[in-house]
C-alpha cells in the first residue's frame, strides 16, 4: 500500500467533534432533481463513518459558478434531500456557509448529526482563497477533512485555506483516489500503459509529456491522433487537426522513441463525409483517407492492435475516448477496447485506472464503468495529477509535501 501524503481517518477519533468535511456535490441537476448521483454515492462512506462514530458532520461544497453572488437556482438545498436518501439518515441545511445561520446550526448539532451548509461559491472570497472566509469557515469546526479530490486542483478557501486553521485529514474518497493514482503512476506494476484520447493535443500536451516519462506504452486516440498522422506526412482529408501543433506532435514522437516508450497510433480509421447520425461510413487504412472525408473513430485493425497491447500490460491509465462515441457507429472502437480492458481487469490480469469527464461517460456507454479497477469522477483534478501538477487542496492537508502554496 502506498504511503499517502496526508493523515487518513484511521488516525481520527471523531466522537463529539465538529468535523468540517469538504465534499463535492457539484452534481448534474434538472428541474430541481439530481440526474446523476455518482458523486453523492462516492462520499457516502466517509460521511457515514464519521457520523456513526459520533462526529458532528458539517458538509462544505460548491455548486456550479455563481461567481460570489447568491443565485437561488444554485442553492445546495435540493441536494440535501438526495444526500439524505443516499445516507438513509437526516441531513439538515443551513442557508449560508458562514455567519449567524451557519453558526447557530453548527452549535445545535448532536453527535452523529449531519449538516449541509449553503454553496461556498455564494461567498465572493471562496475562489480568491480569502483569509477571512477561511478563518470564518474554520471557526465552525474542530477538525477539517477533505474528501473532494475533484476540487483539489483549486486553491479556494474551502479546499485549501481552511486547512491552515485546523487539524486536517483526507477522507475515504480522497484516500481511494490517491491510492489508485499512486498504484497506476507512482509505483505501478509494469509494464504500464496509457490510452489518451480527445480532440486536441494542445489541451493534453502536459499530460502526454508526463506520460512519456512514466509509461511503457502510450496509445493516442480521438481527433488528436489525426494531428499525429498529419505530422507523419499522411493525408487526413477533412479530419479535425491542429495545424499549429504538427511540430509538437513530431517532437512527442521523437521523445517517445528516445525514452523507449511504445507510441501507438491508429492503423485504420472509420471515416465519413458528414458528421451526422446514419451517414455512410467506410473503413480505410490511415494511409488512404480520401479528400473530403473525416476520421471519426479507430478501425477494427486498430482495435485488434490495442487489444493485443493491453494483453501485455499489467497497469493501464485511460483518459479520453478513441472516437466520437456520442454518435453511433463511431462508438464501436472505444466500446471494444474498453470491454477488452474490462475483461482483463475482471480476470485479474490488468489494473485499470480511468478518469476525466468524457472518459467516465464513454466507459458508462460501453457498459464497463464498474468493471475497471478504479474510475475517477474528479475531472480537472484527475487531469492535473496526470500532468504532474501540484494540487493545492492536496498540499494543504499534506503531512509530507512542502506547503509552498498560499493557504
Amino acid at each position: 500500500m502506498a504511503e499517502l501524503p496526508f493523515s487518513t481517518l484511521d488516525t481520527l477519533d471523531p466522537k463529539g467533534k465538529r468535523i468540517l468535511l469538504r465534499v463535492d456535490l457539484n452534481v448534474p441537476m434538472k428541474d430541481g432533481k439530481v440526474t446523476d448521483e455518482t458523486r453523492i454515492e462516492r462520499i457516502v462512506p466517509t460521511i457515514r463513518e464519521l457520523a456513526e462514530k459520533g462526529g458532528r458532520v458539517i458538509l462544505l461544497s460548491h455548486f456550479d459558478r455563481p461567481k460570489g453572488k447568491v443565485v437561488p437556482d444554485l442553492s445546495l438545498q435540493p441536494i440535501a434531500t438526495a444526500l439524505a436518501t443516499a445516507l438513509g439518515r437526516p441531513v439538515s441545511f443551513a442557508h449560508d456557509c458562514i455567519g449567524p445561520d451557519a453558526e447557530a446550526a453548527a452549535r445545535s448539532m448532536q453527535d452523529g448529526d449531519i449538516l449541509l451548509l449553503e454553496n461556498t461559491r455564494f461567498q465572493p472570497g471562496e475562489e480568491k482563497n480569502d483569509a477571512g472566509l477561511s478563518a470564518a469557515l474554520a471557526s465552525l469546526g474542530d477538525v477539517y477533512v477533505n474528501d473532494a479530490f475533484s476540487a483539489a486542483h483549486r486553491a479556494h478557501a474551502s479546499t485549501a485555506g481552511v486547512a491552515a486553521h485546523l487539524p486536517s485529514y483526507g477522507g475515504r474518497l480522497m484516500q481511494a483516489e490517491l491510492e489508485a493514482l499512486y498504484a497506476a503512476l507512482e509505483n505501478p506494476e509494469r509494464p504500464v500503459g496509457a490510452i489518451v484520447g480527445g480532440a486536441k493535443i494542445s489541451t493534453k500536451l502536459q499530460l502526454l509529456e508526463n506520460m512519456l516519462a512514466k509509461v511503457d506504452m502510450l496509445a493516442i486516440g480521438g481527433a488528436m491522433a489525426n494531428t499525429f498522422l498529419a505530422a507523419k506526412g499522411l493525408q487526413v482529408g477533412k479530419s479535425l487537426i491542429e495545424k499549429d501543433m504538427l511540430d509538437t506532435a513530431r517532437t512527442i514522437m521523437e521523445q517517445a522513441q528516445a525514452k523507449n516508450c511504445d507510441l501507438v497510433l491508429p492503423v485504420d480509421v472509420v471515416i465519413s463525409e458528414d458528421f451526422i447520425a446514419g451517414a455512410p461510413t467506410q473503413v480505410v487504412p490511415v494511409t488512404s483517407i480520401p479528400d473530403g472525408w473525416m476520421a471519426l473513430d479507430v478501425g477494427p485493425e486498430t482495435v485488434k492492435l490495442l487489444q493485443s497491447k493491453l494483453s501485455g500490460l499489467k497497469t493501464l491509465v485511460w483518459n479520453g475516448p478513441l472516437g466520437v462515441f456520442e454518435l453511433p457507429p463511431f462508438d464501436e472502437g472505444t466500446n471494444a477496447v474498453a470491454q477488452a480492458a474490462a475483461q482483463l481487469t475482471q480476470e485479474g490480469k490488468l489494473k485499470t485506472v480511468a478518469g476525466g469527464g468524457d472518459t467516465v461517460s464513454a466507459l458508462r456507454h460501453a457498459g464497463v464503468l464498474h468493471k475497471m479497477s478504479y474510475v475517477s469522477t474528479a475531472g480537472g483534478a484527475f487531469l492535473e495529477w496526470l500532468e504532474g501538477k501540484v494540487l493545492p487542496g492536496l498540499t494543504a492537508i499534506s503531512t509530507t509535501l512542502e506547503k509552498t502554496l498560499p493557504i
